[in-house]
């Protein structure tokens, strides 16, 4: 940047502050500790998470112990540019409602970000409305990558040094952070001091690695982030972020890292109520939270994600009441299978107690507690299985060498998970490449070998870090897997090679006649559109479950 485009850019900073200032009272600007004490010294903190830290999670977190909440992460750029991106991420902001109301605070906004100005300029929107704005800088998924924010400016230090510092220099109220640790103990804790440094005045650390995300999530290390406490905790509150899967990690994170207070995300996703002892009934959690959501006018998608993850272990059991929540397409319809849902797990329960059956106590082979489906609690994410796994069974040539290695392939794959045919297809080639290696030709390894590396270039594209290979027909670039539940949260049954055919008849049952009065207007229903001669699906409007452009245009930072 020249020296006089620095200027306009400090001009036009200058104008917004003043603008803001002049509409708006603020309380005298605190740092550190002192802003801690100013929100009670909050020890249980909601993460910021995308599409599910909306008003109306953050409601429930509230009652449940919950002492500070971040909104989900908004995209700096977009919502200082975008009013309709503005208003669909914080409807009301003019108003101060959608979010830093009275039943509301203490708030933490959180923006990702890689330009100072814009940064700025959303800052300066919400700056009435909460306590102080967060900069992600952990967000590990591959959007971040293109957009170049979160955990993928970590190596771009004087660029997180300007956000943090343009934020400390101008905003009325306080600038935090966010981070994840680097591999290196002592980097972190470098890198810790250079953001405290820049301006901020509470830093969340996140103990895992930029590559540790869906299949490769891992443990974080409670270690380094006791040695970032141990570094700046005299100058800011530092709070731990990972490893709460229990209302017990709580206090053991805290003693282990020293830290001011603990962060839960998946954790408190999977149940609200975790910084609070005991395990509540999922469905009276779910109940709660549907109140919650008629009172506030939550959006549908939103709902359906967090009732999922609350009903993860009884939608297990009761299988036939996923796809009927998969397909509701309003918050009534959301009751009904609430409703149903609650009916078959009192009866669980009860046909539990009087069988005599008891979980006081139970561990599984981990040392976890195994706990009843009909409570909230924690979701372990499965690793994935090594992709150069070799198959050491297939032991014969020819046709019954490939017969043999396809059926033990099958058998492997479904013990680790997979039930992908593409992977089936895969692991059988490399199966076989290692299993009868020394009887094949030349030319025969050779299209071997050219086979990994197109399996290689075709991965899956689903962001939850899935290294499957896709079908080249798919329109997700998904595997099969994947795929179909990308499908059902999108509410689109039609992709070529993996569309879903009870789905689509599902859904085809319930439209109108094409020669109804309904249908001749051409009338738009919740969730589909009708037309004069064909029905087309349309993917509500959801935050992070849309369809693939938009959500690409929401992130994407030039």
């Amino acid at each position: 940047m020249t020296n006089k485009a620095k200027e306009d850019a400090e001009k036009r900073d200058a104008a917004a502050v003043a603008k803001c200032l002049a509409e708006h009272t603020f309380p005298p600007k605190l740092s550190g500790w002192e802003l801690f004490r100013s929100i009670g010294s909050p020890k249980h903190v909601v993460a910021p998470m995308v599409d599910q830290s909306e008003l109306a999670w953050r409601v429930l977190s509230r009652r449940y112990a919950a002492d500070l909440c971040y909104t989900p992460m908004f995209n700096a750029k977009l919502f200082a540019k975008d009013v309709k991106y503005r208003d669909e991420h914080w409807a009301g902001l003019k108003d101060g409602i959608g979010g830093g109301g009275p039943n509301d605070r203490p708030l933490i906004v959180q923006f990702c970000a890689n330009d100072p100005e814009y940064l700025l300029q959303s800052a300066l929107l919400v700056a009435p409305y909460c306590d102080a704005v967060d900069i992600n800088l952990g967000c590990p998924q591959h959007i971040a990558r293109r957009g170049h924010y979160g955990s993928f400016l970590m190596e771009d230090w004087p660029l997180i040094a300007s956000l943090i510092s343009t934020l400390h220099k101008n905003l009325p109220i306080p600038v935090t952070a966010k981070i994840r640790v680097f591999p290196e103990a002592e980097k972190t804790v470098e890198y810790a001091k250079m953001v405290v440094a820049a301006g901020a005045q509470i830093l969340v650390v996140h103990g895992r690695l930029r590559e540790m995300k869906g299949h490769l999530t891992g443990v974080a290390d409670w270690e380094k982030i006791r040695l970032v406490q141990e570094a700046v905790g005299h100058l800011v509150p530092v709070i731990a972020n990972g490893n709460i899967l229990y209302h017990e990690d709580v206090a053991a994170c805290m003693e282990k890292t020293g830290c001011a207070g603990v962060m839960s995300a998946e954790g408190s996703l999977y149940n609200p109520a975790i910084f609070t002892p005991g395990h509540p009934e999922s469905w009276r959690l779910a109940e709660e939270y549907l109140t919650i959501c008629d009172e506030l006018d939550t959006k549908v998608a939103y709902v359906r994600g967090h009732l999922f993850k609350i009903f993860r272990p009884s939608l297990n059991v009761h299988v036939d009441l996923r796809s009927e929540l998969g397909l509701a397409n309003s918050r009534e319809t959301m009751w009904e299978v609430t409703r149903k849902l609650k009916e078959r797990l009192i009866e669980d329960e009860e046909k539990s107690r009087q069988s005599g059956e008891s979980f006081e106590g139970r561990k599984d082979e981990q040392g976890f507690p195994i706990l009843p489906h009909w409570v909230a609690q924690p979701y372990f994410r499965q690793p994935m299985p090594p992709q150069e796994q070799k198959d050491t069974s297939a032991k014969k040539e020819g046709d019954q060498n490939v017969e043999t290695t396809t059926a033990s392939t099958k058998r492997s794959a479904d013990e680790s998970g997979h039930r992908d045919s593409e992977d089936h297809t895969n692991t059988t080639v490399k199966s076989k490449s290692s299993g009868n290696k020394n009887t094949m030709s030349e030319k025969e390894r050779n299209r071997v070998k050219n086979k990994k590396a197109k399996y290689a270039a075709t991965k899956c594209q689903n962001e939850s870090g899935c290294n499957n290979a896709f079908s080249a027909t798919c329109s997700s670039h998904r595997c099969k897997g994947c795929c179909r539940q990308y499908q059902r949260e999108i509410e689109r049954y039609d992709c070529p090679p993996h569309g879903i055919r009870s789905m689509q008849k599902e859904m085809r049952g319930r439209l109108p006649r094409v020669d109804s009065d309904e249908a001749i207007g051409g009338v738009a229903l919740e969730g589909m559109i009708v037309g004069s001669s064909v029905a087309s699906f349309v993917a509500p409007a959801v935050e992070g479950e849309e369809h693939e452009p938009k959500a690409a245009e929401r992130c994407l930072i030039l």
